[in-house]
């Protein structure tokens, strides 16, 4: 193990004797609510006990916080997310998150009202929320057939049947929230 590591772990005891009496916990409250004992959780603060990663855990659910944030872990790697435009299905999306799984954030741009795909109704799993950053988009969710411009948002279960795209001779902008389930029914080309 090298300095730095050393330097993470000693710094942890402390970091947990700080957060369980900013709770007002004590250690045998502590002890009931993570499943280790009250000792072990004492030698951990005091710097005596080295944790492992099955302590660290249900300490960091009990306080409420990141195991990076437990452990004072230093920060990984760019954090900067590096735009990669992809074209499909007629629309340019853009992602703007990088982590698997979860909520996915998108910039995506359709073209204008006339050059985009065929108005087809879709339906899938999940929810979705986008909100119009340029242009007018033409939003059909269900029977209900609606325009919105930029700054409106809107969000809706997905499995009511819905459609989003430009609602004039410009490309519309928006940014666009959603699942793993979104993702695979707007991004990936639908074949009828």
């Amino acid at each position: 193990m090298n300095g730095a590591e050393e330097d993470v772990l000693a710094g942890v005891g402390p970091h947990l004797r700080a957060l369980r009496r900013a709770r007002g916990t004590t250690l045998a409250d502590l002890a009931a609510e993570t499943g280790l004992t009250a000792s072990t959780l004492s030698r951990l603060e005091n710097g005596k006990l080295r944790p492992t990663l099955e302590q660290l855990l249900p300490l960091a659910r009990a306080h409420g916080v990141p195991l990076d944030d437990l452990v004072a872990a230093p920060s990984t790697g760019d954090p900067r997310i590096h735009l990669r435009p992809v074209r499909r299905s007629g629309l340019t999306v853009v992602p703007l998150t990088r982590r698997a799984g979860g909520v996915q954030a998108y910039k995506v741009v359709y073209p204008p009202a006339g050059r985009a795909p065929t108005l087809r109704l879709q339906t899938h799993e999940g929810y979705e929320w986008f909100y119009v950053l340029n242009g007018r988009v033409r939003f059909v969710l269900g029977e209900r057939d609606l325009l919105l411009g930029a700054g409106e948002a809107a969000e809706f279960d997905t499995r009511v049947p819905h459609w989003i795209g430009s609602a004039d001779s410009r490309p519309a902008e928006l940014l666009t929230l959603f699942g793993p389930q979104g993702e695979r029914a707007h991004l990936s080309p639908a074949e009828h």
